[in-house]
């Protein structure tokens, strides 16, 4: 699946901000559809050695290094098995193109202001300073990371050198 420019203006104009929604174990998160660039299906990426068992690798798309990060590792999941609902979501972070695995995608929800309430402190896992906050959807919760500052965090430094690497 592909996001045209044109796909992502008429989400602009949309009355609130829609989220790409993707399963990571049993709970559902949240990603601004207009950092989402594509979703695939997952593809084995090359491991880079000495790197944190949360880079999966990198994958060359169209001439492009791109650096994989799997959330379930990163997110501390006890299951991070491929099966045929794994998915990369190809991300593009400031003219940054950057790949997370999931578990799968499920839908695109809009979300008006009035639907996030800000996310209380109690995750081990997953620092309240990479969330957006909680987005409710009829009986729904979801998860809504600020995914720019999860993967701008001191640790991701790496993402930054595989991404400079150039393609074979």
């Amino acid at each position: 699946m592909h996001f045209s420019e044109t796909d992502k203006q008429a989400v602009e104009g949309a009355e609130g901000q829609e989220y790409l929604v993707f399963t990571l174990g049993a709970e559902e998160y949240g990603i601004e559809i207009l950092k989402v660039q594509e979703i695939r299906g997952y593809d084995r990426v090359t491991r880079i050695a000495n790197t944190p068992a949360f880079i999966a690798g990198v994958t060359n798309l169209r001439g492009v290094i791109v650096p994989v990060i799997d959330l379930r590792i990163k997110f501390q999941l006890s299951s991070a098995t491929i099966d045929d609902r794994t998915v990369t979501i190809v991300l593009n972070l400031n003219d940054r193109v950057v790949g997370i695995v999931v578990d799968g995608v499920s839908d695109v929800l809009s979300l008006k202001s009035e639907q996030i309430k800000p996310a209380p402190d109690f995750s081990t896992t997953l620092s309240t300073k990479y969330l957006l906050g909680l987005g409710t959807v009829e009986e729904r919760m979801l998860i809504l990371v600020d995914i720019e500052k999860l993967l701008n965090s001191a640790e991701m430094e790496i993402v930054e050198q595989i991404a400079e690497m150039e393609p074979a």
